[in-house]
């Protein structure tokens, strides 16, 4: 995780930094709708290796957008959240979503 004086002083490189990769897009894209275990998000993320979904997971916690639950169960259980940070992304990940449903209609 940067400080936050290592962040890009470009507010808009600064979000890219957090959220920019197509993996981290989908991944928060996921998460929106609910809580998630590893599993089922490799599952749907159709490409996704499992050391990129593992990296790609541990970046977006250690930048606090998204939270891991452990569960005291045998097998252990683990869950991937959106933090309350990562709730204020929701708008951005909406307007992303609107705009490429309307790109696609060809309604802009």
């Amino acid at each position: 995780m940067l400080t936050k004086d290592e962040l890009p002083e470009c507010p808009v490189a600064t979000t890219v930094q957090l959220i920019g990769s197509k993996w981290k897009l989908l991944i928060m894209r996921n998460l929106m709708m609910r809580p998630w275990r590893f599993n089922e998000l490799k599952k749907s993320l159709e490409g996704i290796s499992q050391k990129v979904l593992t990296d790609s997971l541990r970046s977006i916690e250690e930048d606090g957008l998204i939270t891991r639950t452990v569960y005291p169960e045998v097998p252990p259980r683990v869950e991937y959240a959106l933090s309350d940070l990562g709730e204020t992304m929701r708008p951005i990940l909406d307007a992303m979503q609107e705009w490429g449903t309307n790109y696609k209609n060809g309604t802009i």
